[in-house]
């Protein structure tokens, strides 16, 4: 048997890429709908928070079991290197993510309890801008989960898998 962290018996890595690979767009979706109302933002700031957390929790889970089993099959070939790399950037993005969607919940939270009109013009004005910087941040990450993803799968089904 390989020698590395497995769930049920599979090595984990392939396992948890699933959680990256779900949790942090459907978390860009959901600050998405966060940012283009305040209403959703109140509705759904929590739960998207958390979805978001988890998916950052579980990539440099996702990145340690997956240097474990690169390491278990003797080390891997060019597309391996590929897709190792370019997952290094992932987990700096992810942060950023997670940090400006909570900045703009509680920044949110912050506008709707304002009650001066200049206040809460100025507080409305920072926390929307919270909110779109967190949604590109978000679009951001999507991005490189699906660049990361393609290295990944090529990696792994290249030869596999024809298009005939």
């Amino acid at each position: 048997m390989l020698n590395v962290f497995t769930i049920s018996g599979l090595p984990a890595h392939p396992l948890l890429v699933h959680a990256v690979v779900v949790l942090l767009p459907l978390a860009a979706v959901g600050t998405l709908a966060v940012a283009a109302r305040p209403v959703w933002r109140r509705n759904l700031g929590i739960p998207v928070f958390l979805i978001a957390l988890v998916g950052l929790i579980a990539v440099p889970l996702t990145t340690a079991t997956g240097d474990q089993l690169k390491t278990a099959l003797g080390g891997g070939g060019p597309l391996v290197e590929v897709h190792e790399q370019r997952a290094e950037h992932l987990l700096p993005y992810a942060v950023v993510f997670v940090a400006l969607l909570l900045a703009t919940l509680l920044l949110g939270r912050r506008a709707d309890r304002t009650t001066g009109v200049g206040e809460v013009r100025t507080a409305s004005w920072v926390a929307t801008s919270a909110a779109v910087l967190a949604a590109l941040a978000g679009l951001v990450v999507t991005g490189l989960v699906i660049w990361i993803g393609d290295a990944g799968a090529t990696a792994v089904w290249q030869g596999v898998v024809t298009d005939e």
